[in-house]
């Protein structure tokens, strides 16, 4: 049976571990520590940098193709893998466009893919010309680090002139910047979808994400209210720039729904946040799916198997003891599933998701709402809530 290495060792190579178990696969890890999320529930782990080539080279040794479990990994430490005869799925030349903003952004435009307005931002001096960009597009503008930068991190929303010399601090700091268009969006929509070496493409339902903070707490699925041209519009595009890319895994397309149509606002070629709820909502999940897309395997079905699934966030509060909660959140309502991804709590860090599955979406947006509340607050989010 094959070996799939995964270079970083979060909760993405956690739960690609479970899929893996399911298909007799065997996963490898590339861990920061013992004590990363993945470290914990896998079994061959090798510990060492991820961003270090000697480590990766070491690593990809005996393994059938590598992966990733973020974008962080140096592009050209990834060709020098290639160069050695190691698939990595995606390629270096794919994630480029997930690792740096203002590559997928000219790339996407050349392809006439619909994006918000943007520029690079020049250095040094950069005021006048974001005051320019902003007399020409309108305040606020959002400022954004071209490389890295997650939940809410890496981006800058500047209401003003005076906001946005807010740039001299940044790049006096060595941070390369974006400015974009502030969109005034209906709502975030996300497309994922699959592709293998073979061309093969697999596309699930459209999701709805809910941000609070620049974090993202709720996945609906499928986007309540979206008509289906749209929703089929939003599949083809993933795919096709999938397609165009040459992507080979999952790519998951961010996405804002404007009153003129859709706009792409980032991509990822991983697993990802707003595919969390295939787990349970899907006949195979994201993490079985990407196994399967970067191993060249026939993809499997994206057919629900709920008319609704919702993943809520568990996020860390103020009480690092998650544990002694299970009893009223599993006792209230036994169908709620809940993962945990054996992360130190802290206030505000992802730690862990809860799915609900029904037909009520009202009901079901209130369940999975009040699981992930319960196991971050305990019966304090009674006062919260007041």
């Amino acid at each position: 049976m094959p070996v799939v290495g995964m270079a970083g060792g979060g909760q993405l190579a956690r739960m690609t571990q479970q899929a893996a178990i399911a298909l007799g696969v065997s996963l490898r890890v590339l861990a920061g520590s013992r004590d990363d999320s993945a470290a914990r529930a896998v079994s061959d782990v090798r510990v060492g940098n991820d961003r270090a080539l000697d480590d990766l080279l070491a690593f990809a040794k005996g393994c059938d193709a590598v992966t990733f479990d973020h974008e962080h990994v140096p592009g050209p430490h990834i060709q020098k893998l290639e160069a050695s005869g190691v698939p990595c799925r995606p390629g270096s030349a794919a994630l480029a466009h997930a690792q740096d903003k203002l590559v997928m952004r000219e790339r996407l435009s050349g392809l006439g893919v619909p994006c918000p307005a943007y520029a690079p931002v020049p250095s040094p001096e950069p005021a006048a010309f974001l005051e320019a960009f902003g007399r020409e597009h309108g305040w606020p503008l959002v400022l954004k680090s071209t490389r890295g930068g997650y939940d809410g991190k890496g981006v800058w929303i500047a209401r003003d002139p005076e906001e946005a010399r807010v740039a001299d601090r940044l790049q006096a700091e060595g941070v390369d910047l974006l400015v974009e268009e502030h969109v005034p969006f209906r709502r975030e929509l996300a497309a994922l979808v699959a592709r293998s070496p073979y061309g093969q493409g697999a596309a699930y339902p459209i999701v709805e994400t809910v941000q609070e903070g620049g974090i993202c707490t709720e996945v609906i699925s499928p986007a309540p209210g979206l008509p289906e041209d749209l929703a089929v519009e939003a599949q083809a595009l993933a795919l096709r720039v999938a397609d165009e890319l040459g992507v080979v895994g999952l790519l998951a397309v961010e996405l804002f729904e404007t009153e003129g149509g859709l706009l792409v606002n980032e991509l990822a070629m991983r697993p990802h946040n707003s595919g969390h709820w295939t787990i349970e909502g899907a006949r195979t999940s994201q993490f079985e799916q990407h196994l399967r897309a970067v191993l060249d395997l026939p993809l499997g079905s994206t057919e629900p198997t709920a008319r609704y699934t919702v993943m809520a966030n568990v996020l860390g509060g103020d009480d690092p003891e998650v544990y002694p909660r299970y009893v009223h959140v599993m006792a209230h309502d036994p169908g709620v599933k809940v993962h945990m991804y054996g992360k130190e709590s802290r206030p505000g860090r992802k730690i862990g998701h809860v799915t609900a599955l029904g037909d009520d979406l009202a009901e079901v947006r209130e369940r999975a709402r009040h699981a992930a509340d319960y196991l971050r607050w305990g019966p304090a989010m009674k006062d919260r809530a007041q």
